[in-house]
């Protein structure tokens, strides 16, 4: 996989130069092919993980493998639980794949606490990222408790068209497993929203119109 073509002060605009520079010599870089498997339920993070190019989905797994999509990472994006789990030396509870080729640099948890106190712009940078992470939990949380299966369906859709686009290569039965959903419900609620005209599907594909 081609190494991402992005410097990094352009991934990261806020950042001082020294802290660019130092996070340039302290990381690793590593890189996942669409599919691969970035955290697994169950492990211990090692270094704080954070997305240079790419999209990685992070979800839940219940005993039985049924699947509970949280929400993605993008460029510039930290796992907040990375830096959770891994200061409190706890396993992961989610996990992580990567949707596209993805690009991703790893920092040690000794390197990112020192900065903590260095550079402000790092310290701001972490905050935003258990924000983020934060609110788009109570989102889902909302959705879930508070919302009909079509009305979270379209949530979801839409969730999906902002980070890949109107044109979806998703089954539907990878949607019910997201959704935590059978892929009998899924389809009746994908039909009758193509009856009105909100999508299109295809044979492994979901067009979206509006």
């Amino acid at each position: 996989m081609p190494e991402s073509n992005i410097p990094l002060y352009k991934i990261f605009p806020t950042f001082e130069s020294e802290l660019i520079s130092e996070l340039q010599i302290k990381s690793a870089t590593h890189y996942f092919s669409a599919g691969e498997t970035l955290v697994k339920k169950g492990q211990y993070f090692r270094a704080a993980l954070i997305i240079l190019d790419g999209l990685v989905k992070i979800y839940r797994e219940d005993e039985e493998g049924n699947e509970f999509f949280i929400y993605y990472l993008e460029n510039g994006q930290a796992c907040a639980l990375s830096m959770v789990c891994g200061s409190r030396q706890e396993t992961s509870e989610i996990m992580a794949i990567a949707i596209k080729d993805t690009t991703v640099i790893t920092i040690p948890f000794e390197v990112t606490d020192a900065w903590m106190a260095k550079y402000k712009s790092w310290s701001n940078y972490v905050l935003s990222s258990y924000r983020l992470r934060f609110e788009e939990l109570l989102v889902t949380l909302d959705h879930v408790a508070f919302r009909n299966m079509d009305e979270r369906l379209e949530f979801y859709l839409k969730r999906q068209v902002e980070k890949m686009g109107n044109h979806l290569l998703l089954t539907h039965q990878q949607i019910a497993e997201d959704l935590n959903s059978s892929r009998e419900v899924i389809s009746r609620l994908l039909k009758n929203m193509e009856k009105n005209k909100r999508l299109v599907l295809n044979r492994s594909s979901i067009e979206w119109i509006q």
